[in-house]
């Protein structure tokens, strides 16, 4: 089976092709948006790559033609001049759906996030729900998977985690009270591999969390713990409302970057109705066991 991945240099993309040596059965086509990106993808005889753009669903086909099944990564949090919702979360989907039609992939793999909602006043959510909207009318055997905040090497949530752990004057938008189902990024590659293998008929959307509900200051001071069992790491409150006025403001200037509506995606509360690990065949990674694999890289 041949699997093609848009934006295969993201941190799930990245981590999802450094197992490839477990899946022997499987052949990929990485596909990224720069020469830059394609030089940093890991080598491997499993791994042929390309540079692929979303504007054209005819070159798009060329480029990832052979593939059995497309998952589609690529999607932005965070806007720049040049990279907005519409384009990089909602049109870019509908150019690989038509891509994977005009190729005859048998199955589609689409990683979204919960919240996820075409009728949401945050313009994040309502694109990633729209994008959504577009698989499931594709009329294409496809999965939706709804992530949480996803804990792995090179993921940002992981980052951002060990460094508040490590910092004594530790501090979280709102003091951290929100509450997250953080999620294994291996888990959430075995939930991706399982799923191009089973290439179930229809469109099935799953939100897959971790197994674990916390407040995003306890989770801080949890990792601080297993850097030191002694520790009384207290987090800070950075005030929202204040931060969200700068944010606008210098997003406005700068035409992106940091907004109120990624402020507004990062402090709402995970919330899933029902967790769809077994669904997907997964065995969830335990919070512990996570955090201990992110403190060992």
């Amino acid at each position: 089976m041949k699997i093609a991945i848009t934006g295969a240099n993201s941190s799930v993309g990245m981590n999802l092709l450094a197992q490839v040596g477990q899946q022997p059965d499987l052949q990929f086509i990485a596909g990224v948006r720069s020469e830059s990106a394609r030089n940093a993808l890991p080598s491997s005889a499993q791994i042929s790559s390309c540079c692929i753009r979303y504007d054209d669903a005819a070159v798009l086909a060329q480029a990832l033609a052979g593939a059995d099944c497309v998952v589609h990564l690529a999607g932005i949090l965070i806007e720049g001049k040049h990279s907005k919702y519409r384009e990089a979360n909602v049109d870019a989907t509908r150019t690989v759906v038509d891509a994977a039609k005009q190729i005859g992939a048998k199955h589609v793999v689409f990683i979204s996030v919960v919240g996820a909602d075409p009728a949401s006043s945050n313009a994040y959510f309502r694109s990633k729900g729209e994008a959504e909207a577009l698989v499931a009318a594709s009329g294409l055997s496809a999965t939706i998977i709804r992530t949480p905040i996803l804990l792995g090497p090179g993921t940002a949530g992981a980052s951002a985690l060990a460094s508040a752990a490590r910092n004594p004057k530790a501090k979280a938008l709102g003091g951290g009270h929100y509450k997250m189902r953080p999620l294994d990024i291996d888990d959430l590659n075995a939930a991706i591999f399982n799923a191009c293998k089973e290439q179930a008929a229809g469109c099935a959307s799953h939100e897959l969390v971790g197994p674990e509900a916390i407040a995003y200051c306890d989770l801080i001071k949890k990792t601080a713990r297993k850097i030191n069992p002694d520790s009384t790491l207290e987090v800070g409150s950075i005030p929202i409302g204040f931060t969200k006025l700068m944010a606008g403001i210098t997003s406005t200037l700068r035409g992106g970057g940091f907004t109120p509506t990624v402020i507004d995606v990062i402090t709402q509360d995970e919330e899933v109705s029902h967790n769809g690990f077994a669904e997907l065949g997964v065995t969830l990674t335990s919070l512990d066991r996570t955090i201990e694999k992110i403190l060992e890289k």
